[in-house]
């Protein structure tokens, strides 16, 4: 039985990183022995088949988190205490010959944990497989990675973007293989290391499968954060129609009744904007596997337009006219039948069981 250590960055409530959870559970499913490694952030909750390990780096304090956020720009503080700590207290613990594990995997959004993945799989002498869900550059001025920053380090947002770059690619130079979530992910990383390759992030088909359900209402539904870059978008269609609005900090849905919410929506609204890049939204994949109408708004004139459009799953456009139009369509056939469901192509290729068998051929080829 091959032994893998999935390094990632801490999960948090609601969602607790669905795409690390899914992996965790098909590998173990598929008889890999997995243990899951992060950071202690809040308590993990959530149903599990596999042991997860969790090494506190911070206090809880202001002033705690601000000294080693500054120790971290200055020495890596974060990702070389993390590895020293996994090693010491996780990975000789559980053999004294060093070889626990066959492969390192790092999934993160940031650069860390990648740098103690990195160190980590060097002090085993395994490979390093880096899975990458998000990337600085695929929003102007970063406004998506530091939209969460404490306001103490603000003014050295440039230097903490600079130094997170140049750690991030140092450690993505050096890995085995990469994956990530987009074709333009993909194509960024690829000038770095040749060998990166696509796993979308897909849906769960045990949450997020189509099923009629009659409401007494039409409602354009919106589920997820609210980027000040996607505000404008929101005003464009609320000039149209009234928009239900779920976002963590304001309504937010239960992450068990995620599916039944999208069931019983009449059109999904996914926002975006021309400046950002690569960036398909869980939310869309989930309404895919509900088969519910998809409205993006504006088109990003990229990869979502173009998955909408092989997925038959609805339409992205900036027009207004084409916007008013296509909720009108929705809206009659709400009224004929009391739902909506659009007619999907190939949406068994997005289900996470998909992505997750071709990251599973992936790792295959580091497994001797």
């Amino acid at each position: 039985m091959k032994k893998l250590l999935v390094v990632s960055d801490p999960p948090a409530a609601p969602g607790y990183l669905p795409r690390v959870r899914y992996l965790c559970d098909y590998l173990v499913r598929r008889g890999y022995d997995v243990t899951l490694l992060t950071e202690e952030y809040q308590p993990l909750d959530f149903a599990h088949s596999y042991p997860v390990e969790t090494i506190r780096m911070y206090s809880g304090t202001t002033a705690d988190w601000f000294v080693k956020s500054v120790r971290t720009l200055l020495s890596d503080w974060h990702n070389r205490v993390f590895a020293q700590s996994a090693l010491r207290e996780i990975v000789n613990r559980k053999s004294s010959n060093r070889t626990s594990y066959d492969l390192v995997l790092c999934t993160t959004f940031s650069d860390f944990p990648l740098g103690a993945a990195r160190r980590i799989a060097n002090a085993l002498n395994v490979p390093l497989v880096c899975d990458i869900r998000d990337l600085d550059e695929q929003v102007d001025n970063s406004r998506y990675q530091y939209r969460h920053r404490n306001m103490l380090l603000m003014p050295f947002r440039w230097l903490y973007r600079m130094i997170h770059i140049r750690r991030r690619n140092n450690v993505l130079r050096t890995a085995d293989a990469v994956t990530t979530v987009s074709p333009w992910h993909a194509a960024f990383i690829r000038r770095l290391n040749p060998n990166v390759h696509v796993v979308y992030n897909g849906f769960d088909e045990a949450q997020f499968y189509p099923w009629d359900t009659k409401t007494e209402n039409f409602q354009v539904t919106y589920i997820g954060s609210l980027f000040d870059w996607q505000k404008e978008a929101l005003a464009r269609v609320q000039r149209i129609t009234p928009v239900t609005i779920h976002t963590p900090q304001n309504d937010p849905v239960p992450h068990d009744r995620l599916g039944d919410a999208i069931r019983q929506s009449s059109v999904m609204l996914v926002l975006t904007s021309k400046d950002t890049h690569g960036m398909l939204t869980t939310k869309f994949y989930e309404a895919l596997g509900c088969e519910k109408p998809v409205l993006c708004v504006p088109s990003d004139q990229g990869e979502l337009a173009q998955l909408i459009a092989y997925t038959n799953a609805g339409m992205a456009t900036d027009d207004p006219k084409k916007i008013k139009a296509f909720i009108d369509e929705k809206r009659q056939e709400w009224q004929q039948h009391g739902f909506t469901r659009q007619q999907t192509h190939h949406r068994e290729e997005f289900s996470r069981e998909a992505q997750c068998r071709k990251l599973e051929e992936i790792i295959q080829q580091y497994l001797s």
